[in-house]
């Protein structure tokens, strides 16, 4: 510390005398006499702190060379723990764990093998199964015996493996094994499009004069995240989900997430073991859905009078009982008659012979592989089929700005809404046998990526059948100039498309068109910015 201060020299003698708080300090006082009349004085006052000698022990003394240490010698860090990249395994080690994966194990039932964890499960997996299955397994009726025991020809004898992942949340502890994290990801990506399918099937044939608009907002009302926590506390599931906390003392914001991710994988297990008809029985009997409940109704909204008639079987409304015991005929013109006739109205038939039925149809039929070879007993059969699929073709391309404001039905609204359903599940189903090892989240963003609508209406443009769609005359310049109307009529379309070949032919024409001729998983190129 250093004081400096100048001042001058006064001819006459004067004592200089001051105090300071300094005391303690030493100060030294520098005097310069300046040859000149009026000598300065410059003072000058340093403040020396006083050496500390810390004890050989002492922490502040080792701290203190410690400091003094690194100071001279810099040392290098190395990589973060996550680059430094792990040795590549052994092929014969490779080859091992994928043929002794449970995901290869089941050559009759590839969607429901690739859905087994990657690895076999251990003995934590076993103590949760000793523990808690069999409550899980009574919440939701199924038999208490062990599903092992069944034969290798019934899928439901991995019903127990899939139950166990349904409840294994990203939130629980077992999550941090690989296996069953990606296990419950990939049950939850397939049990949500598996549930939307199945609740637009079930919308369909109850409402058969009503528009996808508010079929959406019952099924939200039923499988939205607003009500998922009632059904489960419906099930008395609660205590399985959130094992050592009180689930209502949770924040609805925190719950939200694991409530949802179990309930959608809940499904997906139930869908492979046991198929659709059992989904729709532990919707409604063991969650206890009702679609005619309050909360579960759209909101109200002008309705276009509908004068055209529907089929005698939709006369009453149907109930999911009636969904679940209708077996088609064995002469049935369609692989899912009853459905094809709630989304194709019979008034249809007033198009047949029309310049579009003439002229267009034999042109998009010949393009989509239609009609396809088909055994039936009876030739008229086969010619009643075509000429209905012709007649749902031509209701494939009737845009709404055409008939829909004096024949609601007459549009490719409903197809277009089961067409997106279906096509969604069975994309999902495609990336699952394709990508064994992939997490669920990964999967839905190869799903989303894969099905964006500007891709889909992109995929029927491609192949030059977008020019076919019937428009109103005075909005098809509009529509055909403007790629911001056009290209969502052409997504439209081509989900109408999937949702006609599925309720004609069944799934694996749906496959055959995404797969082979639309070619949904072509690479697509970047975009120029």
């Amino acid at each position: 510390m250093e004081l400096s201060s100048s001042f001058l020299l006064s001819p006459k003698a004067c004592n200089y005398s001051f105090s300071s708080s300094l005391s303690p300090f030493p100060i030294h006082l520098f005097i310069r006499n300046s040859k000149s009349r009026t000598p300065s004085f410059r003072i000058l006052a340093v403040a020396l702190e006083p050496q500390q000698d810390f004890p050989g022990n002492s922490p502040q003394r080792l701290l203190k060379e410690l400091a003094a240490r690194k100071k001279a010698i810099s040392l290098k860090k190395g990589p973060p723990r996550r680059f430094i990249l792990r040795p590549p395994i052994d092929d014969n080690k490779l080859a091992e764990r994928f043929l002794n994966s449970p995901q290869l194990s089941l050559k009759s039932f590839p969607l429901l093998s690739s859905c087994l964890p990657s690895s076999r499960l251990n003995n934590a997996d076993r103590l949760w199964i000793d523990e808690y299955l069999l409550e899980a397994k009574q919440a939701l009726g199924y038999s208490l015996e062990p599903s092992e025991t069944l034969g290798d020809d019934n899928p439901a004898k991995q019903f127990d493996t899939l139950l166990y992942l349904a409840f294994q949340h990203p939130s629980c502890e077992r999550t941090k094994a690989r296996h069953v994290r990606s296990g419950h990801s990939r049950l939850s990506f397939l049990g949500q499009y598996v549930l939307e399918l199945a609740l637009a099937e079930l919308f369909l044939q109850r409402y058969p004069r009503e528009s996808p608009g508010p079929m959406r907002e019952r099924v939200f009302g039923l499988i939205g995240k607003r009500n998922l926590d009632q059904w489960i506390k419906a099930a008395s599931l609660q205590n399985l989900i959130f094992t050592y906390d009180d689930m209502d003392k949770i924040r609805k914001r925190e719950r939200d997430g694991p409530v949802k991710s179990v309930f959608w994988a809940l499904f997906g297990a139930i869908y492979l073991c046991f198929g659709m008809p059992e989904v729709y029985r532990v919707l409604f009997e063991v969650f206890g859905m009702d679609p005619d409940a309050g909360d579960c109704q759209p909101r109200l909204r002008r309705q276009l009078e509908d004068v055209d008639y529907v089929s005698a079987e939709f006369e009453g409304k149907l109930s999911w009982q009636d969904i679940v015991a209708y077996k088609p005929p064995a002469d049935a013109l369609f692989e899912q008659p009853r459905l094809f006739r709630a989304c194709v109205p019979p008034g249809m038939h007033r198009f047949r012979g029309n310049i579009w039925d003439y002229d267009t149809r034999p042109h998009v039929m010949k393009t989509l592989g239609y009609p396809l070879e088909m055994t039936d007993r009876i030739p008229e059969i086969t010619e009643a089929r075509n000429i209905e699929l012709g007649l749902g073709l031509q209701l494939c391309y009737m845009h709404p700005s055409k008939y829909k404001f004096e024949h609601p039905r007459f549009c490719y609204e409903r197809l277009e809404y089961i067409g997106q359903k279906i096509q969604d599940l069975v994309m999902a189903e495609r990336l699952l046998t394709k990508h064994l090892d992939a997490p669920g989240l990964w999967l839905q963003q190869r799903h989303r990526g894969l099905l964006m609508n500007k891709y889909c209406g992109r995929y029927l443009r491609a192949k030059h059948l977008h020019r076919y769609i019937i428009f109103d005359e005075k909005i098809q310049d509009t529509y055909e100039n403007n790629r911001r109307k056009r290209n969502p009529a052409t997504t439209a379309v081509q989900q109408a498309l999937h949702g006609l070949s599925y309720l004609v032919y069944g799934k694996r024409d749906v496959r055959r068109l995404m797969f082979e001729f639309f070619d949904f998983e072509q690479i697509q190129p970047k975009e120029v910015v």
